[in-house]
């Protein structure tokens, strides 16, 4: 089924938007692996709705409940189930969707997709709020890795018109683990820099106007051994690119210097060997930290592209499926203007379920 990955690890994602509960289950987790539950409810609330006037109003604890996988706040061997249960739901502001599909949103493959048997509520299991699931698993596989010397983090790079940092792919050393815990893993709302005040102003603006806007997050690794992957299918890129296109919203992705790589020379784009430490290095890192589909040792470097929310306040052209004629849709519910900040902790959770896949 599509809302199962599965390699050495196995992930299966569950619920709707408004069920009485969303999960997981991941199995393949080595025993003995300890679980802090307040780091990983911390790395939740990163992503959780109704923090923020930029985000939508609904608002949920996300406080996950541990079923099974886990004794004494350690991996015991067998799958770990948890669940969110979902308390602020209000279905009745989907009613019309069943007939009327929101423009850019899945409601009208889905109704084709499932003869009209879907749940529009909330987008039902094509939800955002699924994503919640996705960090319960993300958020166990990333404090494996920092045990294992392995550090991940993503930050925001671009809200809709408006650019921030990103990563000198000239400078091999960069990021470091320092850059990681001021910028990567800092919340987009605590970021302090002029750039990260009008990317506020830019939501903002979306908001009052009744409309969204999209953005771009870049995500690093750092710490990761080189030689880690597979050829072909196996690819570090193949893993994590799966994964990452299972988080709604999300309509490109790029490794180093991704699609800059076209408009380069070959003298350009390749990254020099060399040796440092009694290590192989590069003195630069257009590859992102993988070659070949396997990981060169060098910092692991990708970004994501999240399209606009496509629920906005303003009057949509659509179509009436019963009547079969034109429609005009307003959409009611609650809704982000920007997905972006809510979606940097989801593509590192991505990045490290399928790191830690390679590891393993």
């Amino acid at each position: 089924m599509s809302s199962i990955w599965k390699n050495k690890l196995g992930l299966s994602i569950f619920g709707q938007s408004h069920s009485g509960a969303i999960g997981m289950t991941l199995e393949g987790i080595p025993a003995g692996e300890a679980v802090d539950v307040e780091q990983l409810q911390t790395f939740l609330d990163r992503r959780a709705p109704g923090r923020f006037p930029w985000t939508t109003s609904r608002r949920e604890d996300d406080i996950p409940e541990f079923l099974c996988g886990i004794v004494d706040g350690k991996t015991c061997g067998a799958p770990v189930t948890a669940i969110i249960r979902n308390n602020n739901t209000r279905s009745s502001d989907y009613e019309e969707l069943k007939d009327i599909p929101r423009p850019g949103h899945a409601d009208f493959t889905a109704h084709v997709k499932y003869k009209g048997f879907h749940d529009v509520s909330g987008g039902g299991h094509f939800s955002g709020r699924l994503t919640a699931a996705l960090c319960i698993a993300g958020g166990i596989c990333l404090q494996i890795l920092e045990r294992r010397g392995i550090a991940i983090g993503a930050h925001i790079t671009q809200i809709g018109n408006v650019y921030g940092r990103f990563f000198d792919l000239q400078n091999p050393q960069e990021p470091d683990k320092e850059t990681l815990l001021k910028l990567f893993q800092m919340d987009f709302p605590v970021l302090n820099t002029e750039d990260g005040e009008r990317m506020i102003e830019e939501i903002m603006r979306a908001k009052e106007e009744g409309d969204s806007v999209g953005g771009c997050i870049e995500c690093a690794t750092i710490g990761l051994p080189p030689g880690l992957g597979d050829l072909l299918f196996g690819g570090l890129e193949n893993k994590i690119a799966s994964l990452v296109f299972g988080i709604p919203a999300v309509k490109g992705i790029e490794f180093g210097a991704g699609f800059k790589a076209a408009s380069m020379s070959g003298s350009e784009h390749n990254d020099p060997f060399y040796w440092s430490g009694g290590e192989v290095k590069t003195r630069t890192n257009n590859h992102g930290g993988i070659l070949g589909g396997i990981s060169s040792g060098m910092p692991l470097i990708f970004r994501v592209a999240i399209k606009p929310t496509p629920s906005i306040g303003m009057e949509q052209e659509s179509v009436s499926l019963s009547k079969k004629g034109s429609a005009i849709l307003n959409v009611r519910g609650r809704h982000d203007p920007c997905i972006v900040p809510r979606a940097a902790p989801c593509v590192e959770a991505a990045a490290a379920i399928a790191i830690l896949d390679a590891l393993l």
